[in-house]
C-alpha cells in the first residue's frame, strides 16, 4: 500500500471498493428491510433499533484533543482508525460522527470524513448533501421565523411580539459573511414590518443542537415548542409553541431524526448524525446516533470538537448526562506540530523538530489530562503522527504521560489505517477491562447557573474566578424570569486557549473568564455564557477551498478533501 502522504484523501476514498450498505447492515444483525436506503452507501436507521438493555453492556469511548492549532489534531482520522483498530484485533466496533457543514467545506477547512486511510466514504456524498439532514434543520429554523414574521404582520392573530426582543434567527448552510445583520421587511406594508434580523450558519441553529439532544420523536416536538422566541410588549415571554409551530418543524424533520448508516475505508460501519457548533452548541452527534451505536456493536467510538475544555466537557456534563451514557474509556489526541505551538513556535517552525518548545507546550496537554481524571476517567493519548515528528519527541512526550500514569501511543491511522492503530486499540480495551474508569460529571445541574459556571471556569479552565458585564447580571435576571437556573451551562468560548483570550497559549495562569452576556436554548435543553464575541455565520477565506475543486463530465470530483 501506498504511503498516504503522496496520496490525497479523495485520490484514496476513490481507489476503496465500497461495500453495499445492505451488507454494512449485515455485519450488525440489521435485516435489509429495517434500513431505508439512499442509494447503494448510505442508509437511515429506524429508533426502533435502539435497545436500551444493550447500550448498558456496550463499551462508549470518547475521542477528544488537546487545544488544537487553526488545522486541528485529526480528532476525527483517530476516531474512525481507532474504530478500524478495534475491529483488526477481533472487536465489533463502530465510529459514531457529526456530519460536516457545506459552509466550512467550501470555506476554510475542507472536508470532514477523516483523512488518510482513516476515512469514512461515501467522502463526496457526506462532504456534500448527504441525505438531506441540514437542509431539513434549515427549512425548520426558517419555517419558525416565517411564522414569527407572519404572526407580527397579522392584525387578527397577533401574540404581540416585541420585534426589538426577537432573538430567533435565519439559517442558512454556506459561509456568507454579509447575511450576519440584515434589515428585512423594506418595500411596503405587503411585506411584512421592518426589523433589524440576520443568518446563523445551520450547525450554529438551536434546531440542530435540539436534534442532537432529542431522545425519542416525541421528546423532539417538545423541545421544538420550548424554544424561546422573545417577548411579547408586555414582557411576557413566547415560545415556538406560542405559535403552534412545533408540529410542522417536525413533520420537516421526520426523517432528519433517524441516524445515517455508511461505512470506514475498510468496510466496518458507520453512523454520521447531526452536527452543532463545539464553541457555542454541544459540538458532538446526536445522543439517538449513540445510543443506536451502543444498540448494534459492543464498542462505539465518537468524538467531541475542538478541544477537552471544549467539546468533551459539554458532552460528558450535558450530553452524558441528559442521555443517561456512561463513557468508558476517553482518548486524547495530541500532536507533536500542537505541543510546539503551545511551547512558543511560530507557524513556519510547526514541523520543526525541537524538543524544548514540546516539553514547555507538554503544559497544555498536562492540563487536559488533569482535567480528564477529574470526571473519573483515565485518558490515554493517542499522538496523532507526522513525518516531521522526531523519536526523541515521541519518547519525551510518553516519558512524560508515564509520569501521570497515562500511557501514550503512536497513532499511524492515516497512512496505514486500522493496522497502524491497533496498539491504541490495544490500549484502550486494556483501560476499559482494568475496570478503573468510573464516569462522574464535574457539576450538578441543582447548582446555581453562577455556581456551574465557576466551576467549569476554575476547575477545567484554572482561572481564578468569573467576572460579568452589565447585560449579563441583566441577562442572569431573565434566567430567573424564565426559570433555567436547572439547566447545564454550554458554555462558549474560543477554542484557541483555556482562558477566553485566544492568545494565552499552553496552560495560562492568573487569568479570570468573563461573561459578556447570556444566551438561552430553552429547547435544546441548556444555558449558554458567551465569553467573547461568538461567530455564527463564518466569512470565507481568502482563498476559498471551493476554488481548488472540479467536476468533470462524468461527476468525478477532485480538490474535496
Amino acid at each position: 500500500m501506498a504511503d498516504a502522504k503522496f496520496l490525497s484523501d479523495i485520490e484514496i476514498a476513490q481507489k476503496n471498493v465500497m461495500t453495499h450498505i445492505k451488507d454494512i447492515a449485515s455485519k450488525l444483525s440489521i435485516d435489509e428491510d429495517d434500513i431505508e436506503m439512499y442509494g447503494k452507501y448510505k442508509a437511515k436507521l429506524p429508533l426502533t433499533l435502539i435497545d436500551q438493555s444493550k447500550i448498558k453492556k456496550s463499551n462508549l469511548i470518547l475521542v477528544t484533543a488537546l487545544t488544537p492549532t487553526p488545522a486541528g489534531e485529526g480528532k476525527t482520522t483517530t476516531s474512525i482508525g481507532l474504530t478500524e483498530g478495534l475491529n483488526k484485533i477481533g472487536k465489533k466496533a463502530t465510529v459514531v460522527l457529526r456530519e460536516p457543514s457545506l459552509g466550512p467545506v467550501f470555506g476554510i477547512k475542507g472536508g470532514a470524513a477523516g483523512g488518510g486511510y482513516a476515512q469514512v466514504v461515501p467522502m463526496e456524498d457526506i462532504n456534500l448533501h448527504f441525505t438531506g439532514d441540514f437542509s431539513a434543520i434549515e427549512k425548520a429554523n426558517n419555517l419558525l421565523s416565517a411564522l414569527i414574521d407572519n404572526n407580527i404582520q397579522n392584525k387578527t392573530n397577533n401574540l404581540g411580539i416585541d420585534p426589538r426582543t426577537i432573538v430567533w434567527k435565519r439559517v442558512m448552510d454556506m459561509n456568507d459573511r454579509s447575511l450576519r445583520d440584515i434589515t428585512i421587511g423594506l418595500g411596503g406594508t405587503a411585506n411584512g414590518i421592518p426589523r433589524e434580523d440576520g443568518f446563523n450558519i445551520t450547525p450554529a441553529s438551536e434546531v440542530m443542537a435540539i436534534l442532537c439532544m432529542a431522545q425519542s420523536f416525541k421528546d423532539l416536538k417538545e423541545k421544538l415548542g420550548n424554544i424561546f422566541i422573545g417577548f411579547t410588549f408586555d414582557r411576557t415571554p413566547i415560545y415556538a409553541r406560542d405559535l403552534k409551530a412545533e408540529n410542522a418543524m417536525a413533520i420537516l424533520l421526520k426523517d432528519a431524526i433517524k441516524p445515517n448508516l455508511v461505512q470506514t475505508l475498510e468496510g466496518n460501519p458507520a453512523i454520521i448524525h447531526g452536527g452543532p457548533f463545539a464553541n457555542i452548541a454541544q459540538g458532538t452527534n446526536t445522543i439517538l446516533a449513540t445510543k443506536m451505536g451502543l444498540s448494534i456493536s459492543d464498542y462505539v467510538v465518537t468524538e467531541a470538537g475542538f478541544g477537552a475544555d471544549l467539546g468533551a466537557e459539554k458532552f460528558l456534563n450535558i450530553k452524558c448526562v441528559s442521555g443517561n451514557l456512561k463513557p468508558k474509556a476517553l482518548v486524547l489526541v495530541a500532536t507533536i506540530r500542537a505541543l510546539r505551538h503551545h511551547g512558543g513556535a511560530s507557524k513556519e517552525q510547526y514541523n520543526d523538530p525541537n524538543t524544548e518548545r514540546v516539553s514547555a507546550g507538554f503544559a497544555n496537554l498536562e492540563k487536559h489530562i488533569e482535567n480528564c481524571k477529574k470526571f473519573g476517567l483515565n485518558p490515554v493519548v493517542a499522538i496523532n503522527a507526522f513525518p516531521s515528528d522526531s523519536d526523541d519527541e515521541i519518547q519525551l512526550i510518553q516519558q512524560k504521560c508515564a509520569k501521570m500514569n497515562v500511557k501514550a501511543v503512536l497513532a499511524k491511522g492515516f497512512a496505514n489505517g486500522g493496522e497502524g492503530m491497533t496498539d491504541l486499540a490495544e490500549a484502550v480495551v486494556s483501560e476499559i477491562e482494568g475496570g478503573k474508569n468510573k464516569f462522574t460529571p464535574l457539576y450538578n445541574w441543582n447548582l446555581s447557573i453562577k455556581e456551574k459556571i465557576e466551576r467549569i471556569a476554575k476547575e477545567i479552565y484554572g482561572a481564578d474566578g468569573v467576572d460579568y458585564s452589565k447585560q449579563a447580571i441583566q441577562d442572569l435576571r431573565k434566567i430567573d424570569t424564565l426559570g433555567l437556573q436547572g439547566l447545564p451551562v454550554c458554555m462558549a468560548k474560543t477554542q484557541k486557549s483555556f482562558s477566553d483570550n485566544e492568545s494565552l497559549l499552553a496552560r495560562p495562569t492568573g487569568f479570570r473568564i468573563n461573561v459578556r452576556e447570556f444566551e438561552f436554548a430553552t429547547g435544546a435543553g441548556f444555558v449558554i455564557p458567551i465569553l467573547g464575541k461568538m461567530m455564527r455565520m463564518p466569512g470565507l477565506p481568502v482563498i476559498p477551498a471551493s476554488e481548488h475543486m472540479f467536476i468533470d463530465d462524468n461527476g468525478k470530483i477532485s480538490g474535496l478533501s
